[in-house]
């Protein structure tokens, strides 16, 4: 997607510096002007008691039609008015309408339209009124797909920013939520809300994600990963630097904590920010069970997590280079099952890995009926039919097969992306190396894990720089009567950048 602004922009702008007059013909044919060759805009002219002319601009298919001619259109129809602006405000704000809003421009008009609200001109006056009416079928609060818990809270976010807050409103009644409109993109207009708790976040925090957001130079904002990429400190790091989540009780449990969300109309996945590494292996479930089975099960996300990274590597190392470390028995297992095998071990390794890879995105682009089915019965024929052929051995299979469930262990999808992607270049260094490729590529990953910040959280925070009182809550799940709420951003150093910044380090990639 391009990030710079479209050609007519400046044409555009001065449109919408048109003021309203008090002629309605002129007025329409402003909009007219401003929707031409646009057939979902539709137009329509109608007489108060006393003659005035009215007209009413809407959105096929957006604007609540039926809530409009009732609360607005037809009290209109028995009213009169004295035919100026001042007369104008009290006959609107006698309608039953819930919401109504007054402007003076054809540009804050076509804004108003394009999202959906209706308007409503009257003739002799110089002010339009725009009322909160959108009425499309929208999606239902449905169970989250990719975030599923055993137990917990089952609604999810949906499409619609109109229906998220609330969900987040419901769950924390206090007037410190603080909620901060903004708008992104030059042509799809996307409303985005920044949430945080007053008193809890750190409004040095809020206010520099605010900044960045908009210095978005953008044309159109169409899912949460756009802003991600663009205020993230490192946005060409493997890892995530904001967690992307479609429950609203994780997104809440996160604001008490100090952090900040960020929700995008148009996409059920909010964003929230800072992060650490810890904090992304932590499952919303962990706090739903008993303390003993969440801190089991934490520690062993933990070690599936390395496991996920390093298991082929290690495997390729020690049967290469370092057979002395397998015992006996094993090793003649090994030694007589890669026998027939043309290949060396990191061939074979890259071989099965790329053919896993392959199968799981295949799975998850197919229609959801037989996705499942194709993933796991090609992952059987095909393993199958390789040891069959001699083109791989059966222990690779294993090896390969431990993998990708131990990648299948991290809560995160974006967390679970790194370990395969990193994982392909450590399988180069332990074939070339041994476990000094292994060690040498796991050192590399550390020292980027330990200066890579998230809005100037470190990456290993608590764990390095070290915080005592917060590494209760990373190797066990601590008692809630343990657990105090404090800003996320304590003791780090914020990452600054004024939105110019901003902007040419987005214009320099």
């Amino acid at each position: 997607m391009a990030h710079t602004k479209p050609s007519n922009a400046a044409e555009r702008s001065a449109k919408s510096e048109i003021a309203l007059t008090n002629s309605l013909e002129a007025n329409m044919s402003e909009l007219r002007n401003v929707f031409v060759d646009c057939s979902d805009i539709v137009f329509h002219s109608f007489s108060m008691k006393d003659g005035t002319e009215c007209g009413v601009v809407s959105v096929k298919g957006l604007s609540d039609t039926q809530a409009l001619e009732r609360q607005v259109i037809a009290p209109l129809l028995v009213m009169e008015w004295e035919g100026n602006d001042k007369s104008a405000r009290r006959l609107f704000s006698r309608l039953p309408a819930s919401s109504c809003q007054e402007y003076e421009k054809i540009g804050e008009l076509a804004d108003r339209l394009c999202v959906g609200y209706p308007v409503v001109l009257v003739d002799g006056a110089s002010t339009a009124y725009s009322f909160d009416m959108i009425g499309p079928e929208q999606r239902s609060v449905e169970e989250p797909v990719a975030e599923s818990t055993v137990r917990g809270p089952r609604d999810g976010f949906t499409e619609s920013l109109g229906v998220n807050l609330p969900l987040i409103r419901k769950r924390l009644k206090t007037p410190d939520l603080k909620v901060a409109g903004m708008t992104v993109g030059s042509y799809s207009r996307t409303e985005v809300a920044v949430v945080y708790i007053k008193g809890i976040a750190d409004p040095a925090l809020a206010g520099e994600i605010k900044r960045r957001i908009e210095g978005m130079r953008i044309e159109g904002l169409l899912e949460s990963e756009s802003i991600e990429e663009w205020i993230s400190d490192n946005p060409v790091s493997p890892f995530p630097q904001l967690l992307s989540t479609e429950r609203p009780d994780v997104v809440c449990a996160n604001l008490l904590e100090g952090r900040i969300a960020i929700l995008i109309d148009g996409t059920p996945f909010a964003l929230v920010a800072p992060v650490s590494l810890f904090s992304m292996l932590q499952s919303p479930e962990d706090y739903y069970q008993n303390i003993l089975s969440s801190s089991f099960i934490r520690w062993l996300r933990y070690v599936f997590f390395v496991m996920s990274l390093l298991l082929p590597s290690a495997y390729v190392a020690i049967t290469t280079y370092h057979q002395e470390m397998i015992p006996t028995v094993l090793l003649l297992n090994i030694a007589k099952s890669r026998e027939e095998i043309p290949f060396p071990a990191l061939v074979e390794a890259l071989i099965m890995e790329i053919t896993f890879e392959a199968l799981r995105e295949a799975g998850v682009r197919l229609p959801k009926q037989v996705g499942a089915a194709v993933s796991i019965v090609g992952a059987l024929v095909i393993g199958q039919a390789a040891t069959s052929a001699g083109i791989v051995s059966a222990p690779m299979v294993i090896v390969v097969a431990i993998t990708g469930i131990s990648s299948f262990m991290i809560p995160r999808y974006s967390l679970g992306i790194p370990p395969r992607i990193l994982r392909f270049p450590i399988m180069i260094l332990a074939g070339t190396l041994g476990l000094v490729g292994v060690m040498l590529g796991f050192i590399l990953i550390v020292v980027h894990l330990s200066k890579l910040r998230s809005f100037g959280l470190p990456y290993l925070s608590p764990v390095t720089p070290t915080r005592f009182r917060e590494l209760k809550d990373v190797f066990l799940r601590s008692p809630i009567w343990t657990t105090d709420t404090k800003p996320a951003l304590s003791g780090s150093r914020l990452n600054s950048r004024t939105t110019s910044q901003t902007k040419g380090i987005r214009d320099d990639r």
